[in-house]
């Protein structure tokens, strides 16, 4: 649905809690709203903008009380972009936010009590994200704009800097602008299908001297592009390599299928507690390079050296958590569906040495149901919509020991810890901050077979 953006009502109220999204929630009489940038214990007065699914969608007109921990946020459009949700709260208080939505989802959705550990945050919470992906149009006055979509919305809000983005992004997108001026080369533009650059992404590898520029365009081989590429490498010398990727359909992905390399080696490298691992422009890869670190280290502390000796990695990926596991394993399956991230997991294991590992191209759970034999530990780390019965149900006949389920989305892990509750119990939850500033938080969970525990 379209997001209705004149004010239909306006209201006053206290907000009593924060949802799952970042918005405070307001109740007045029987209307809820939600409110971005609103947080619990303030008042405010509230402009409607829309309604949807019979809750109401506002902003704040005038803040009457005000939390203390409530700060001046780095960026001025934090509340307008929709990419950051937190950034007016401390950050203490941010981690107490997400503590609680873990607490509050296991209780209420999945009616587990059980002991959940303190958030883990960052010393230096801004300027984390490694990948940065902003669309390119012309404004209503014909000038060249990039920066965010507004929520809800193909509006781009224009932007500086991002204080969430590696700082090394900001003034290569500038540049980006003022050389499409000067070269004549238009954006695309959505209504009409015309113009040629649709996006700029940009990867930055935090442990290596290596950067990615990729230019997502309408066409392929776009007039002047051999020279816009010299004339940005040659203002930016620390891109190691532009990919020019072509999507010409019209779509909210922003990735197409066909790439060229345009220069240096179409990847960059980085490392993730000692392994390196090659990305490429469609690479899946973890966008807090400090906070993956904290993941991965707190999910593989929960297995036993001694004990633990067959580990399946399920919703393996390019193989990232499966080879790290392997070095507290005997031995190591890892199974993932999609072919190409597969094939990036064997070679990813082939140049860290890494000999323990197995690689099946297979879905998950029918891997397991015909697996024969006993697994010591499972790993999950399925999408945000969390995994499903089929799946589930397959680990419940399987019997494996120990799972540990890392998550990203508390609400879809509180439900499927509820089905597997008939035969596991839940020993350790541990949320980790891998997105400051937003409302997102990962949960290591640790589940130990009732058999075993007894």
């Amino acid at each position: 649905m379209t997001a209705m953006r004149n004010q239909i009502r306006t209201l006053k109220g206290i907000c009593t809690d924060v949802s799952s999204e970042g918005k405070g929630i307001v109740k007045s009489g029987k209307d809820i709203c939600f409110v971005d940038g609103l947080f619990i214990g303030e008042e405010a007065e509230i402009n409607v903008l829309y309604q949807r699914a019979g809750v109401y969608f506002g902003k704040v007109s005038k803040l009457i009380k005000q939390s203390k921990d409530r700060i001046q946020p780095k960026c001025k459009i934090c509340t307008s972009c929709g990419g950051c949700q937190y950034q007016q709260i401390s950050y203490q208080a941010q981690l107490e936010y997400k503590t609680n939505r873990v607490k509050n989802a296991l209780t209420r959705i999945g009616h587990i009590k059980t002991k959940v550990n303190p958030c883990i945050g960052m010393d230096n919470p801004y300027n984390y994200r490694n990948k940065i992906q902003v669309p390119f149009q012309k404004d209503r006055k014909g000038n060249i704009v990039f920066g965010f979509y507004r929520e809800n919305s193909h509006e781009i809000i224009p932007i500086k800097e991002c204080a969430i983005e590696d700082k090394r992004a900001a003034s290569i997108l500038w540049d980006v602008k003022e050389l499409l001026k000067e070269m004549n080369i238009p954006p695309y533009q959505e209504d009409t299908g015309r113009g040629i650059l649709r996006y700029v992404l940009i990867r930055t590898s935090y442990h290596f001297d290596e950067l990615m520029v990729v230019l997502v365009t309408s066409t392929m081989n776009f007039p002047g592009q051999r020279n816009f590429v010299d004339a940005l490498v040659k203002k930016h010398p620390e891109i190691t390599t532009v990919v020019e990727n072509v999507n010409p359909r019209h779509t909210n992905v922003i990735l197409g299928e066909k790439e060229k390399v345009l220069f240096g080696k179409g990847f960059i490298k980085d490392k993730i507690l000692d392994l390196t691992f090659e990305i490429s422009a469609k690479s899946f890869f973890q966008v807090n390079p400090v906070q993956v670190e904290v993941l991965y280290k707190t999910a593989l502390d929960l297995i036993d050296k001694d004990t633990d000796k067959l580990v399946l990695d399920a919703y393996s990926g390019v193989g990232t958590i499966g080879l790290i596991a392997a070095k507290n394993a005997k031995h190591v399956i890892s199974v993932e569906i999609n072919k190409d991230a597969h094939k990036n997991a064997i070679e990813n294991a082939k140049k860290n040495n890494v000999n323990n590992i197995e690689f099946y191209c297979d879905d998950a759970g029918k891997f397991i149901s015909s697996f024969e034999g006993d697994l010591d530990v499972v790993i999950m780390d399925p999408p945000r919509n969390g995994s499903d019965e089929k799946f589930l149900s397959v680990l419940l006949n399987k019997k494996p020991k120990k799972i540990i389920y890392i998550s990203c989305g508390p609400e879809t892990l509180a439900r499927d810890l509820e089905f597997l509750s008939k035969d596991y119990e839940v020993t350790y939850v541990q949320p980790v901050d891998m997105f400051p500033m937003t409302a997102h938080v990962e949960t290591v969970v640790s589940l130990i077979n009732k058999r075993y525990s007894e």
